[in-house]
């Protein structure tokens, strides 16, 4: 899996390091390193009033914040990997 956060200058005022650090944690806490490339990318033309927008292999989602986060992390991210 590949997770791009994006770095632009909207997003990136928006919280970007802050979603890094929570997203790097998460990684750690459910032991997801070899699984998930956590990367950054530039603007998707998709910025929102709230929130970083996060690409999710092709799927990308707007409005993510350190107070969605958890939610969303396990609806997008942890969904996809149980039963493996």
């Amino acid at each position: 899996m590949i997770i791009q956060i994006c770095v632009g200058s909207s997003c990136h005022l928006k919280g970007t390091e802050a979603l890094v650090g929570l997203f790097q944690d998460a990684i750690e806490k459910y032991k997801l390193s070899d699984d998930i490339t956590l990367a950054g990318s530039f603007c998707t033309g998709r910025c929102n009033r709230v929130g970083v927008t996060v690409t999710i292999d092709d799927e990308i989602f707007t409005g993510v914040t350190p107070e969605n986060f958890d939610e969303f992390f396990k609806t997008n991210v942890l969904s996809r990997f149980e039963g493996k």
